[in-house]
C-alpha cells in the first residue's frame, strides 16, 4: 500500500516564493517536477540555443529528481513546452540524450510565450520513486 506522506522538495528558484509552488512534490512512489524552465545560476544569462535551454532544463530536473530520491532513468511522462517550432528538432534530441532508454509518454506543445521571454522551453517531468521509511 502507497505511503501517503508528502514531501514538497526546493530547488531555490525565486519564482518558487513569488508563486507559491515547489520544484517537486513526492508522494507515494510518485514524484512530479513542476514545470522547469532554463533558470540559469545566479548571475549568468540565459543562454541562447534551444539546446543549451534544454539542457539546463534537465541539469534542474535532474537535482530535484536525485532529491527525491530517483533519477532521469525513473522518469514516466514528460511535458516540453516550446515557443518557436524551429527549436522542436534541437530539444527533442536533447530529450533524447537525457531520457535514454527510459523512453517516457512524452508530449511536446507549442506556446505563444513563456514566463521569461528569453525562456525557449519549459519542461515538467513525472516519474517513479522507490518507497523507503519515512517517506
Amino acid at each position: 500500500m502507497p505511503n501517503d506522506v508528502t514531501e514538497r522538495i526546493r530547488s531555490g528558484s525565486p519564482y518558487e516564493e513569488t508563486i507559491g509552488f515547489s520544484r517537486a512534490v513526492v508522494h507515494g512512489d510518485r514524484v512530479l517536477v513542476s514545470g522547469t524552465a532554463p533558470v540559469p545560476p545566479q548571475g549568468e544569462p540565459v543562454a541562447e540555443s534551444a539546446r543549451e535551454q534544454m539542457r539546463r532544463c534537465g541539469e534542474i530536473i535532474a537535482a530535484a529528481l536525485e532529491q527525491a530520491g530517483t533519477d532521469l532513468s525513473r522518469v514516466i511522462r514528460t511535458r516540453m513546452f516550446i515557443t518557436d517550432p524551429a527549436d522542436a528538432d534541437e530539444i527533442g534530441a536533447v530529450h533524447r540524450e537525457l531520457f535514454g532508454e527510459a523512453r517516457p509518454a512524452a508530449t511536446m506543445v507549442i506556446v505563444a510565450a513563456l514566463l521569461d521571454p528569453a525562456w525557449k522551453v519549459e519542461v515538467e517531468v513525472e516519474g517513479i520513486v522507490e518507497i523507503v521509511a519515512g517517506r
